[in-house]
C-alpha cells in the first residue's frame, strides 16, 4: 500500500512518505485548533446557534484555514515541493486554476 502511494505521489523515499503522511495530519489539528478563536471572533458559537448551523459554519471556515496552512506546514516537515503542487492541483480542480496560471 505505501508503494502504491510512493508511485502515485512520485516519491523515491520512505522519509517523504512518512513526512507526507505526519504533515496531513499535524494541519488537520492544526487547522482546526486556528478556526476555534476565529470562530469566536466571529460570534460563532454552538450556544448561540442550531448546532447543524455551527457545525457546517465551522467546516466552511476551517477548510479554507486548512488549504492555506497546508504548505506553510509542509515547509516546516522539509516537503514544500510536494504540497505546493498538490495545493495548486486540488484548487485548480475546485475551479480556482486561473489563480496559477503564468503571464
Amino acid at each position: 500500500m505505501l508503494e502504491k502511494l510512493k508511485e502515485r505521489w512520485q516519491i523515491t523515499s520512505n522519509w517523504s512518505l512518512v513526512a507526507i503522511l505526519i504533515v496531513f495530519a499535524v494541519n488537520g489539528s492544526f487547522a482546526a485548533w486556528v478556526a476555534k478563536p476565529v470562530t469566536n471572533f466571529l460570534g460563532i458559537s454552538p450556544q448561540s446557534m442550531y448546532p447543524w448551523l455551527y457545525w457546517t459554519l465551522r467546516v466552511l471556515l476551517v477548510f479554507p484555514i486548512y488549504q492555506i496552512t497546508l504548505p506553510i506546514v509542509g515547509w516546516l516537515f522539509g516537503q514544500f515541493q510536494f504540497f505546493w503542487a498538490f495545493e495548486k492541483k486540488f484548487l485548480s480542480r475546485l475551479g480556482f486554476g486561473f489563480l496559477f496560471k503564468e503571464k
